[in-house]
């Protein structure tokens, strides 16, 4: 919902990709529709179903109010990378784009895991921006704000990768509620990407 112009960017670029999800979404008891959805989603963003896992751990649970356990989710995390051998981590920020305390949890994770020297040897990690509401929801008019402001990372999908960030969206059927195709419409996160080292 939120990283489709890196991971877009980043396939362009024939990175190997994979992608870890913190829960199954199973907030609405829909974390077995959810996790489909997610496969699917990832295949039109160029990830394979084989590079795609979800953490579906009791502790772990989906709930926009709980944090998760900083321990117990930096010891998955980490082991995916190395599993992987993945060498670059894009995650939230502090602020987890919405303010969801599982994204933020994210977050806290990486940043333990970072500031511990945790981390593979050359394994770094890029935190996705969060922005105020109106810079959210001014979909492209907000590159030109973007490009002038100070980040690490910038990237910005073509027209023809957005209407591909948008079917990737669409996939995540179970959870298209109303605000959600206004999302899809006026959001930057369908669009740009704004990220920092951390």
């Amino acid at each position: 919902m939120f990283f489709a112009p890196t991971l877009l960017s980043l396939g362009r670029l024939r990175a190997r990709l994979w992608l870890l999800c913190g829960s199954s979404g199973n907030y609405y008891n829909q974390g077995e529709i959810r996790k489909r959805e997610l496969e699917e989603s990832c295949a039109v963003l160029g990830i394979p179903p084989s590079n795609v896992a979800v953490i579906d751990h009791r502790d772990l649970p989906d709930d926009p109010a709980v944090e998760w356990d900083t321990q117990l989710l930096s010891t998955f995390v980490l082991k995916h990378i190395e599993t992987n051998n993945i060498n670059l981590v894009v995650t939230f920020d502090a602020g987890g784009v919405s303010g969801h305390a599982n994204h933020i949890s994210l977050y806290v994770a990486l940043r333990n895991l970072h500031s511990e020297g945790k981390l593979p040897e050359g394994c770094r990690v890029l935190i996705l921006e969060s922005v105020n509401l109106l810079r959210k929801y001014i979909s492209a008019l907000d590159v030109p704000i973007s490009c002038l402001l100070s980040q690490d990372v910038l990237f910005i999908l073509t027209k023809e990768e957005s209407e591909q960030a948008k079917r990737a969206m669409r996939c995540h059927r179970s959870q298209l509620l109303w605000f959600r195709h206004i999302y899809m419409v006026f959001s930057r996160y369908m669009v740009i990407n704004s990220l920092r080292l951390l």
